[in-house]
């Protein structure tokens, strides 16, 4: 175990609170069905937000893998995940196999000795930068890559309409087509026609903007903290907060009134990875109006993306790494997007005519697989994200929340932040 990480991990508190979902499998043993004694198996599946998982889908895995019943652990937010996770790797009580989030690869790769190896044979599987990302310094690759976040705008076509600007998903594309003061030109016409918020939250606009930055927190070269000297980030906060005075909604995203403004109408549009897709129809069944646009602000944009680990001591390994192989193969990755818009990071998934074909019904039959397409197509930037972007980052979105709740006002929530940041060195 490394010293550091360990260091780091003692002072993460708070066990993720976990919905579980048991899926009951057949009774009879087979290979790679077993556990070391024989015995049939029950294997673990952590995640968070949603990943697609279908009951359907872990159920055509037990099927087709007789003695394994697969029960899958869901936290309530990738927060809630990544505490859990450094509180206990390396120790016991994780799952047989752990989803994390890409904000958090780096540290995780300070435990990738605690990790076993992805098999040598699938490491061709996935884009190369998806690949290189979670590969230590040994040559070892220690996550399954699940899926990738490029980004389009979502909208609500029916507040659109009633503010008198265009619905059609390419006239909204060539509307919102520019850079970032573009989008909020929008938002002023917006607001200035109904009074109501054009977007979420300040921290979630911020988001899809840093994410824009090739090194917006961490030198690339020496791991020095440069965030509160970045003039980049200091613009993009000032920007982002000069227009959620009038246009965001200040609603912070995963709260319960966040869920309910998915529904309710109380802004017209967020930026949307693929992955958002499923949480906002998750969220808001019944509601009509939702569709998403080919465009994003400055060009291109990625936001998250995750992996499937597997503790190296767990107790049933092998068949982890089986279950995590089966999961992020094409086929399942192609499922998982169905469900909720989860982007493949898988090569052959990416050329699937089943993805390129793909519609959404809920948003309005959206072409939704060509859509992120070319938004993946479109990211130039591959951000670097250091030991201590999680942390960094985190405690930015605190400072946009502060100002958005009128807990303090920009400069002194940017101070709080910077002091903050200053004592992670």
């Amino acid at each position: 175990m490394k010293s550091r990480a360990l260091h780091r991990a003692a002072t993460i508190a708070a066990v993720a609170s976990t919905a579980a979902l048991v899926l009951a499998g057949c009774s009879s043993s087979s290979d790679g069905g077993s556990s070391a004694d024989g015995g049939d198996i029950t294997l673990t599946v952590a995640t968070f937000n949603d990943f697609g998982y279908t009951d359907a889908l872990l159920q055509k895995y037990m099927d087709e893998n007789p003695g394994v019943t697969v029960v899958q652990n869901k936290a309530a937010t990738s927060n809630d995940a990544r505490a859990n996770y450094f509180q206990k790797l390396g120790k016991t009580g994780l799952a047989d196999v752990e989803a994390i989030e890409v904000d958090w690869l780096p540290e995780v790769m300070d435990y990738s000795d605690l990790l076993a190896p992805v098999p040598t044979e699938l490491t061709d599987r996935w884009l190369d930068w998806k690949v290189e990302a979670a590969t230590d310094a040994d040559g070892n690759l220690i996550g399954y890559g699940t899926d990738i976040g490029p980004e389009g705008v979502c909208y609500r076509s029916d507040l659109f309409e009633a503010a008198g600007l265009p619905t059609d998903r390419d006239e909204v594309a060539a509307m919102l087509e520019g850079d970032w003061s573009t989008y909020f030109e929008a938002g002023d016409e917006y607001v200035a026609a109904t009074g109501k918020a054009f977007f979420d939250s300040a921290g979630g606009t911020y988001q899809g903007m840093v994410n824009q930055l090739p090194a917006a927190y961490e030198d690339p070269d020496t791991g020095e903290i440069t965030a509160t000297t970045n003039p980049e980030v200091e613009d993009i906060y000032n920007q982002v907060l000069d227009a959620s005075a009038t246009q965001s909604a200040h609603l912070g995203q995963w709260s319960d009134d966040w869920m309910a403004g998915l529904s309710n109408g109380a802004f017209a549009t967020m930026l949307c990875p693929g992955w958002m897709l499923g949480v906002i129809s998750g969220n808001a069944p019944d509601t009509t109006g939702w569709d998403i646009a080919n465009v994003f602000p400055g060009g291109g944009g990625n936001w998250g993306g995750s992996y499937l680990t597997v503790p190296a001591n767990g107790e049933n390994v092998e068949a982890a790494q089986k279950l995590a192989d089966w999961l992020t193969a094409p086929e399942q990755q192609i499922t998982a997007f169905e469900a909720a818009g989860t982007f493949p990071s898988q090569n052959e998934a990416l050329t699937d005519p089943t993805l390129l074909e793909s519609t959404n019904e809920y948003f309005n039959n959206a072409p939704v697989g060509q859509i992120l397409t070319d938004r993946a197509n479109a990211v130039t930037v591959a951000p670097f994200k250091g030991a201590f972007y999680f942390q960094i980052n985190d405690a930015m979105q605190k400072a946009l929340t502060r100002v958005e709740d009128g807990t303090q006002d920009a400069q002194q929530s940017w101070d709080q932040w910077a002091a903050e940041v200053d004592a992670l060195q």
